[in-house]
């Protein structure tokens, strides 16, 4: 059982999502408000892939859609994280099977860092060839072919998981059973978990009847 002052958050994402990169931003920024006090536990986030083109049966490579496209626009505008977005939606399968193959930890957040700065910064493609070997080389990573099958196979694991969860989307926080999906601003994002985790530790506090 997870103990009283802290409580971890999974976070659904796709490297091939433009969404999740804004929220990888702003999650980034306001991580120190959820440090926890007296009455919130300290919230961790635990960032697992899912591969959304499998999950909602949608076509790799093809060109993203202009309502979808003007929607991430004014997402990126409203909460300020700059993004370069891909005219298609990416094959992210591999980069993702490797943030698996790394784990969670240092290696694995780096990872995290380096995929989605090289394609929502730097406007660079996993599915072109050898970037995501040249990605690895950066962070001097060595994954292995081994490696990335499992990491494949978890990742599929995962996505069917996500898809019993009835999680429809990216990114979505999984707060106990309830799946939230997207992103909103600073302040909200920080009162809608900070308050789900009071509620949280006071439902954990509270005796089981009988």
């Amino acid at each position: 059982m997870e103990p009283l002052d802290r409580l971890t958050v999974p976070v659904h994402y796709d490297f091939a999502s433009s969404l999740c990169y804004v929220t990888h931003r702003v999650m980034e920024r306001i991580a120190p408000r959820f440090v926890g006090d007296e009455s919130t536990p300290h919230v961790c986030f635990e960032w697992t892939p899912l591969d959304l083109a499998g999950l909602l049966n949608w076509k790799r490579g093809a060109d993203v859609d202009p309502t979808r496209r003007a929607n991430v626009l004014r997402v990126v505008r409203e909460l300020a994280v700059p993004t370069r977005i891909p005219p298609v939606w990416l094959d992210s399968r591999r980069v993702m099977s490797i943030a698996l193959a790394l784990a969670q930890g240092d290696r694995e957040a780096a990872w995290r860092e380096r995929v989605f700065t090289a394609i929502f910064e730097e406007g660079r493609s996993c599915d072109e060839p050898g970037e995501v070997e040249r990605w690895t080389r950066d962070l001097g990573l060595v994954v292995t072919d081994a490696e990335v099958l499992a990491g494949h196979a978890e990742l599929e694991r995962r996505t069917r998981a996500a898809a019993e969860a009835m999680v429809t989307g990216v990114p979505t926080f999984m707060l106990a059973e309830w799946p939230m999906g997207g992103i909103q601003d600073d302040d909200t994002m920080v009162s809608l978990i900070n308050r789900f985790a009071r509620r949280r530790r006071e439902r954990m506090r509270t005796p089981a009847p009988g």
